[in-house]
């Protein structure tokens, strides 16, 4: 399931670096999403420069869900 969000998060990144047009239905669903997702990153770091901005925002969640999904998944295994 965290790979499912961390996925989400990576298509938004794309998504914006590419200018998607923010009119079409499917990119504000990705939009949304992933301002959910990343509410708690968003503006965490000021940086110069929207790439690196975006890629703050919304990376560190990408990557922050899938570390605890990874750690979450070894230990059930390890119980296993």
């Amino acid at each position: 399931m965290a790979h499912v969000l961390a996925g989400i998060l990576v298509i938004w990144i794309f998504m914006d670096l590419l200018d998607a047009n923010r009119g079409n239905t499917l990119v504000g669903w990705f939009h949304s999403a992933a301002d959910w997702l990343a509410g708690w990153s968003i503006g965490l770091f000021d940086v110069a420069g929207h790439t690196l901005q975006v890629l703050l925002d919304y990376g560190i969640p990408a990557v922050v869900y899938v570390v605890i999904a990874n750690i979450l998944a070894s230990r059930a295994f390890a119980r296993a």
